[in-house]
């Protein structure tokens, strides 16, 4: 089911199982896996990965490079980011282009969740299963367990 108001760009691939609801937004080279629910105003980038049965909740932005394993959970308005360095203009006031940056990656191990809000910097990686609380922003690498505030903090294992 793909609703008539989400935007699904040539070259994208959406498994016939897979659910987008409205204003959705996936890029060309995106992936959305089997019995994925993408809901929304979700922004799926270009060359993103969205394993089989996740659920991204309204509004969250997964930008390019990142990778999000089988059965994670990511809560509305989270947000995956790529660039470590952002700015507009390069020092000569000129337009900053794809060549001016690198590409950071994120990945979501398998059966992760991610709460309401949370943020994640680039060059990150979520291990299988963590539980990341609402409004956490992730700055390195995690461990299993539950991990909240900002920066995110493991307070043991996933509950």
């Amino acid at each position: 089911m793909i609703h008539p108001t989400a935007e699904i760009e040539e070259g994208a691939f959406v498994h016939p199982t897979a659910r987008i609801w409205h204003y959705a937004h996936i890029r060309k080279g995106a992936h959305i896996g089997e019995n994925t629910i993408i809901g929304r105003g979700v922004f799926v980038d270009m060359n993103v990965h969205v394993g089989k049965n996740c659920k991204v909740q309204n509004y969250a932005c997964l930008y390019h490079g990142t990778v999000v394993e089988d059965g994670v959970f990511i809560g509305p308005r989270a947000i995956t980011t790529n660039d470590k360095h952002p700015r507009a203009i390069n020092k000569d006031g000129t337009i900053k282009t794809e060549d001016d940056w690198q590409c950071g990656q994120v990945v979501i191990g398998e059966g992760a969740s991610l709460g309401a809000g949370v943020i994640v910097l680039p060059d990150v990686i979520i291990a299988p299963g963590t539980m990341i609380g609402a409004g956490a922003v992730v700055s390195k690498n995690t461990t299993a367990g539950t991990y909240k505030g900002v920066p995110a903090v493991n307070y043991g294992d996933p509950e």
